[in-house]
């Protein structure tokens, strides 16, 4: 789509050719040119545009330049048009053809994204200068001003006139396919963006980050809560009077909790017995492990 509306932008621009004619009617008939055809086009450069028109003075003859050269601005348009079109026309040659290898490397996305942020303000800068150049080139060639050049004309004795002036739709849509093109190019930035090693890695980090906040979740969760489980145990109850435990089947990770109740003997610094660890091995506290050292020495 992009190459498109590049065609069309510095086509209408580009090819452009227009018209006006202008009359001018002398006392002396004979002397009288009442159609005079001036013809201009692109690149605009007006002040080589020249006409021939009567002095009405005994069939004498002046040539007449139009005032004005805005052939700057109308060739920096088409060149941009022109290479956004080679350039998007390689793009949607690699992106149908070689996107698996566009999308390996991770050079190429990078590069398309910066191309495509310059052509997008490329964009935007000719459409301005064409479309400011393009209102000087209506007044320039405005059959009214036109008339002014002419010496003839400036004798009152002498009436002169506009017969039409220059048709200006196709380059008033070269100038809306320009900023058209603008927007596609700068709504297309986001794409590209998307495809470079950039989002991606933003993207990794975030999902990286969510990934160990849950992670720290669940530890707290773990360290804080009780096990539920086939083959676990629930503990409830408080320091004021033994807790009851209730395990159902074998523990389905015995040496894992032997490990956390030896640790927790030792930090309260209790002797237990090696039956007392077979028969409380899924209790929570060193109480309950307390206990089961005086019942066992009973």
């Amino acid at each position: 789509m992009l190459h498109l509306f590049s065609i069309f932008a510095f086509a209408t621009c580009g090819g452009y050719t227009g018209q006006l004619r202008v009359s001018v009617d002398c006392m002396e008939k004979a002397s009288s040119n009442l159609s005079i055809g001036i013809d201009f086009g692109y690149p605009f450069r007006l002040h080589q545009v020249s006409f021939e028109a009567p002095m009405c003075e005994a069939m004498r003859r002046e040539r007449v330049f139009l005032t004005g050269d805005y052939s700057s601005s109308a060739e920096f348009f088409v060149t941009i048009a022109v290479f956004a079109f080679l350039y998007s026309l390689m793009a949607a040659i690699i992106y149908i053809f070689f996107l698996n290898k566009y999308r390996e490397n991770s050079r190429a996305p990078l590069i398309d994204f910066v191309v495509t942020v310059v052509f997008s303000f490329l964009w935007l800068v000719s459409s301005s200068a064409w479309a400011k150049a393009l209102s000087d080139v209506k007044v320039a060639t405005d059959p009214d001003e036109v008339q002014l050049l002419i010496s003839a004309c400036k004798d009152q004795t002498n009436t002169c006139g506009s017969l039409h002036g220059p048709r200006w739709s196709g380059l008033n849509t070269s100038v809306v396919f320009g900023f058209l093109n603008f927007v596609l190019w700068a709504g297309n930035i986001w794409f590209v963006f998307k495809e470079t090693s950039w989002h991606k890695g933003a993207s990794r980090f975030a999902a990286g980050a969510s990934e160990k906040q849950g992670g720290t979740f669940s530890q707290q969760s773990y360290n804080q809560g009780s096990f539920d489980q086939s083959g676990s145990y629930n503990t409830q109850g408080n320091m004021g009077q033994p807790s009851e435990y209730s395990q159902v089947g074998g523990p389905t990770s015995y040496p894992s909790q032997m490990q956390h109740h030896i640790g927790v003997l030792f930090v309260k610094r209790e002797f237990v017995s090696p039956y007392c660890l077979q028969v409380a091995a899924p209790a929570t506290n060193a109480w309950d492990c307390f206990l089961c050292h005086r019942q066992t020495d009973e």
